[in-house]
């Protein structure tokens, strides 16, 4: 292969990896949020998992918890894959799976971070994700520990 021929390839390979990574967020890219009604401040991530895969409906504090998840996107693929350890078709599977056998009913799931403060803000014990970015006027932002 010629010199410039092997050039234009790598830089042409080159914009597309980082076309293609720059939209992959990463759990520093995001808050967790919850209803003022949770009374915890922080969150630790087994209890996050256990939340968002519905074998938690309360925290260490007594405060009832209920999962929100946003469709899908770059935040809510960093969220499952760093706290749930799952891909979107895998937690979707394991959703109906939960459904099918009466454990537990599918969890809210809304569009944007916008609907996701919004609804967390009005209900009490939801729990929640945003981009870091996004406003959380209205909710409280947990630490994950």
């Amino acid at each position: 292969m010629r010199p410039i021929l092997k050039s234009l390839v790598i830089v042409f390979a080159s914009t597309i990896l980082i076309s293609v990574f720059a939209g992959v967020a990463s759990a520093g890219d995001l808050k967790v949020i919850a209803n003022f009604s949770v009374g915890a401040s922080s969150i630790s991530v087994d209890e996050l998992k256990g939340v968002f895969l519905e074998t938690k409906t309360s925290l260490g504090d007594g405060s009832h918890v209920e999962p929100v998840l946003e469709k899908g996107g770059p935040t809510h693929d960093a969220f499952i894959k760093a706290y749930l350890g799952k891909t979107d078709a895998a937690l979707r599977t394991y959703y109906r799976s939960l459904v099918f056998t009466g454990k537990a009913s599918m969890p809210k799931t809304l569009g944007t971070d916008a609907e996701v403060v919004a609804y967390v803000a009005k209900t009490k014990g939801a729990i929640g994700y945003v981009s870091a970015g996004a406003s959380t006027v209205g909710v409280k932002t947990l630490e994950v520990k």
